[in-house]
């Protein structure tokens, strides 16, 4: 990634982000790497199965400390506000295979790193921090959300639209119950499959026209119909209509929380509001005002390989989004067993 970024990417800013990216997720795996030895100083293992399945939990005292611990350093991966601001730089620097791999797999670190570590090796921490963690979940989902709104560069807009969903994701982890830690897997998978074909659809722009700026474009639906079939498909994925995945991992979450913390859904169904506005918003500029020929007189749609890029995103998303009982059938027995260790705990 620190190349992606640093030596192929896209901008005068590049070494900055490349030096952000660098300088936060190593601090961040300092911390993880200080829990692992606390960890190992203890239990002289650091298997996940021998300590979730022989051994006897941390004490009351030591799960307060490692769940902070392994919180701090993952919740810069996700990234949980205020220690998100290396996002936004790395997406817009990289390059458009960057951005992809950023969003789709590197952000997953900080939801899987959750699951095996606060939930499983800290349980009693993990209640007792679940007000302090529901905070800023929902600051930073909202934070990010009204910032998306306010930018004029198609990266950045994704990139805090990639912060808001996957806090929604670490509020599903967090749930206490199978139906939101399910919407959580889900909804990670809907957002590295919604979120590579946005950014892949980015780089189609820049590459062409070496701007991401919304303000040099318009009237695409005239000159470039099959991206717009594309990206409206992709706008529909990102702020969860019916019919799409990441539609069944928010409806999920928002199950989960309805029986046991309604103000949280009522905050997720906030940002839901927030995230069609700036969706619609991105698509009605780009789409449907008026060709800016004083800007760009040429105009060229997507060409084959793009086209087949696309296609195998968009069939995925819909697909699951039709058929979500792939997905869930693979996670539910590992989350069932995961939440009777937590509930026994």
């Amino acid at each position: 990634m620190i190349f992606l970024i640093g030596l192929w990417g896209s901008n005068l800013r590049k070494l900055r982000a490349m030096y952000m990216f660098l300088i936060y997720t190593a601090l961040g795996s300092i911390f993880i790497l200080l829990a692992i030895l606390i960890i190992y100083l203890e239990k002289y293992n650091t298997n996940f199965y021998y300590l979730f399945y022989n051994t006897q939990p941390f004490s009351e005292d030591k799960q307060l400390i490692l769940w902070w611990l392994f919180f701090f350093g993952l919740a810069i991966k996700i990234p949980i506000f205020p220690l998100h601001i290396w996002l936004p730089e790395a997406h817009v620097e990289a390059s458009t295979e960057g951005s992809i791999i950023l969003a789709s797999l590197l952000l997953k670190l900080g939801g899987y790193g959750f699951l095996r570590t606060c939930l499983i090796l800290c349980p009693y921490a993990t209640i007792y921090y679940l007000p302090i963690l529901y905070t800023f979940c929902i600051f930073s989902i909202i934070y990010a959300s009204f910032i998306a709104l306010r930018q004029n560069d198609f990266k950045k807009i994704i990139a805090y639209s990639s912060v808001a969903h996957m806090n929604v994701v670490v509020l599903g982890l967090f749930s206490n119950n199978i139906q939101g830690l399910q919407g959580s897997i889900f909804l990670m998978v809907g957002h590295g499959l919604a979120s590579s074909g946005l950014f892949f659809l980015v780089g189609c722009l820049y590459d062409r026209y070496r701007t991401r700026l919304i303000t040099y474009y318009g009237g695409l639906f005239q000159t470039m119909p099959i991206f717009t079939f594309f990206f409206f498909l992709f706008t529909l994925t990102n702020f969860s209509f019916p019919g799409t995945c990441n539609f069944i991992g928010e409806f999920l979450i928002l199950i989960g929380f309805s029986n046991s913390n309604l103000f949280v859904v009522l905050f997720v169904a906030f940002s839901s509001i927030l995230t069609v506005s700036y969706s619609i918003l991105l698509f009605n500029k780009i789409i449907f005002s008026s060709i800016k020929l004083n800007y760009i007189k040429y105009y060229i749609d997507l060409k084959d390989w793009e086209f087949d890029v696309l296609f195998y995103l968009a069939f995925l998303t819909i697909f699951f989004g039709l058929k979500p009982v792939y997905i869930l059938q693979l996670s539910y027995f590992s989350s069932l067993n995961l939440l009777e260790f937590f509930c026994n705990i």
